[in-house]
């Protein structure tokens, strides 16, 4: 990296425009980077580049897809694929508060730490990641970006009676089909959006939703991370999730990444909830309008050279602390 690469915090909660200052300010550069949390948020920001560029200069990299012409100038990846050693002037990273994930997080952390722009690199996501990062980057700049519309809770509400242009979150395969074929007995018709999906049925199945084809989305909780729809409401059909290790609630800033969806640019927007979940307590429903979470303290982090010769090098790997620094106080390694 280049001792004058400049290190910028874009943070703020959901609508303020953040990833789109970042397309804006990477195409401002002769070439760039950018990784997403999503493959469906990274194909919908490659077809925006490609609009704005041509599909000759621009690439596709995520666990399911691989587009890369041999002129590639702007590389549109999900954030484990991003490649390493390109030298591109800009680099950015979406969503950096899944440093703290359990299962993802070493993977976002070793970018915030090890991945750079020459010129420029950004790291996008939840105030909530100011104290940390200032923490481990010092020279960060910050720049607080505030909602354009205002979040409001609308309480509970049976499916029959959820306006139109609502998504209703499940956290189940099952919960997700169960609510689809109720909307569409009371509704007429529903949008599926999951992450087992094939690429080209979930692709189908946004554009059926936002073509307007179809009034209501159903979908998992993936639809917290940046996904660009015209939701109006969002209401949650369950407040506990099964996390890959055990049921447990739904924290607080989980709620509010996906609560956010509801109201894009200028328009307002509501959230609740419907079908079994439980109305949501006053302080948790206020900290949700107002964007008030806890700070993020610590970080998921391992060592990224892994030795998979064998099955106990990678055990010994895994276990070797990250090299070239210390994590400050208040992140720890995995």
């Amino acid at each position: 990296m280049s001792p004058k690469g400049r290190i910028t915090a874009v943070l703020g909660p959901t609508n303020t425009g953040k990833t789109h200052y970042a397309i804006e300010r990477m195409l401002g550069h002769r070439t760039g980077i950018i990784g997403l949390p999503l493959r469906l948020l990274a194909r919908e920001v490659y077809d925006r580049i490609v609009a704005a560029r041509g599909p000759s200069v621009v690439a596709l990299v995520t666990g399911e897809e691989r587009i890369v012409p041999p002129r590639t100038k702007y590389w549109v990846c999900t954030v484990e694929a991003m490649p390493e050693g390109m030298g591109c002037d800009f680099l950015a990273v979406d969503e950096i508060q899944l440093c703290a994930d359990p299962e993802r997080g070493h993977v976002f952390t070793d970018r915030l730490l090890r991945s750079r722009g020459l010129v420029e690199t950004m790291f996008l996501g939840s105030h909530s990641m100011r104290g940390v990062i200032a923490d481990l980057l010092p020279e960060t700049q910050f720049i607080r970006r505030e909602r354009m519309s205002e979040l409001t809770y609308a309480g509970g509400r049976k499916i029959a009676r959820l306006p139109t242009r609502s998504a209703v979150v499940g956290f189940s395969v099952d919960n997700i089909y169960a609510m689809a074929e109720l909307i569409r007995r009371q509704k007429g018709g529903a949008a599926v959006v999951m992450g087992a999906l094939s690429p080209r049925t979930r692709n189908a199945q946004v554009e059926l939703y936002q073509n307007g084809d179809v009034d209501y989305l159903v979908a998992t909780d993936a639809i917290g991370m940046g996904l660009n729809l015209d939701v109006r409401h969002v209401a949650f059909s369950a407040l506990t999730k099964f996390d890959g290790r055990r049921m447990r609630e739904l924290f607080p800033h989980e709620m509010g990444q996906i609560a956010g969806r509801a109201g894009r640019g200028m328009s307002d927007g509501t959230f609740g909830v419907t079908g079994e979940a439980g109305s949501l307590p006053p302080e948790l429903a206020e900290a949700i309008m107002s964007h008030r979470f806890a700070p993020v303290r610590k970080l998921q982090w391992r060592n990224p050279q892994l030795n998979f010769a064998g099955i106990d090098p990678l055990i010994a790997s895994l276990e070797v602390a990250p090299p070239g620094r210390a994590p400050a106080e208040g992140a720890r390694g995995r």
